[in-house]
């Protein structure tokens, strides 16, 4: 037998301590020089272009909400300093019995108006997405309305279509219908308002011939395929693919249906603002006329506040629906 050979253990090398990480992060290198005064000065640039509208929201927006919220709560003309009462703008506000027709009034041109309004645009949109001829000119020719409907001039010719022995009192009369104009019954004169605000459907079909558009033609063959009829195809595919998008009209047009003023008061307007027997009487309608022809300014600012919260909770109610109804994809949440 040989000799037992001995393994010698190497000598190991000296393991050098940890070096601490530098809080400057690793691999960073250091900012070169005059890189934060250059920083300052770009900042400083984005501020100077922004002053326009941070000075327009501060003085023409946020400013004058504070300062009517203060008014809410004192009796103020306009002429006079405004004087502390607390809330007896608000409690006078309820026991209006011109202030509660108001609101029924607006109430009912929102849940009235607004559907209708909504429907005719995505009716004619549904009819501009198919493929035809002249589909530029068709579409110009329906959102045009949109542009000039708010107008004063478009009310002044709208309440002269529906006045006594006008275009569409004859029309009427052509089918045996009662004679007699829109504008001074109290009964009719709110349904030409409505008919005013569904003609300027514009703007919510552009939209959702935006959103008709996303929808993809592949589920359209297929359920065809399947034996699906229009109706189903429309129910079943085109409204929750367009979920999104009737949702952001819904909201949209719900809060300018609660904001109307200048065609409820020149339809309206006769002597009477807002309408015989008060038929027009929207909210903005009355907030207008206690604040500039009685001075009550006070109390315009209270029910301006109100129409505010009513606007949140209204808003807030739709945000709360939207988890039944609307349907987002997958990758976009």
């Amino acid at each position: 037998m040989g000799p037992a050979v001995t393994h010698v253990p190497s000598a190991s090398p000296e393991v050098e301590p940890a070096k601490p990480r530098s809080t400057s992060g690793a691999g960073t290198s250091p900012a070169p020089p005059g890189a934060g005064r250059r920083a300052r000065r770009e900042n400083l640039a984005g501020y100077l272009f922004m002053s326009p509208w941070i000075a327009g929201f501060l003085l023409l927006t946020a400013g004058p909400m504070v300062a009517s919220l203060y008014f809410a709560f004192t009796d103020y003309n306009l002429f006079d300093a405004p004087r502390w009462i607390g809330l007896r703008n608000f409690t006078d506000m309820f026991a209006d019995p011109r202030w509660r027709t108001s609101v029924e009034v607006t109430s009912w041109y929102v849940i009235v108006g607004t559907p209708l309004k909504l429907a005719a645009a995505l009716g004619v949109a549904l009819l501009l997405n198919q493929k035809r001829r002249g589909q530029g000119f068709y579409r110009a020719a329906f959102y045009a309305p949109s542009l000039i409907g708010a107008s004063v001039s478009v009310a002044i010719v709208w309440r002269a279509l529906f006045s006594d022995d006008a275009v569409v009192d004859r029309t009427q009369q052509l089918f045996g219908l009662e004679a007699g104009g829109w504008i001074g019954d109290p009964d009719r004169i709110v349904y030409s308002l409505v008919a005013l605000t569904v003609w300027q459907f514009g703007a919510p079909m552009v939209i959702f011939l935006a959103g008709l558009k996303q929808v993809p033609r592949e589920l359209y063959e297929a359920a065809e395929m399947d034996g699906a009829g229009a109706w189903r195809r429309f129910w079943h595919i085109t409204l929750p693919m367009i979920s999104p998008v009737l949702f952001f009209n819904v909201l949209l047009e719900t809060i300018h249906s609660f904001q109307i003023f200048g065609s409820a008061y020149i339809l309206g307007g006769q002597g009477n603002a807002c309408g015989p027997a008060d038929a027009t009487l929207v909210y903005t309608c009355y907030l207008y006329i206690q604040g500039f022809e009685n001075s009550r300014m006070g109390f315009a600012s209270a029910m301006a506040w109100m129409l505010l919260l009513a606007v949140g909770l209204v808003t807030a109610v739709l945000f709360w629906s939207q988890r039944r109804w609307v349907h987002y994809e997958e990758a976009s949440r």
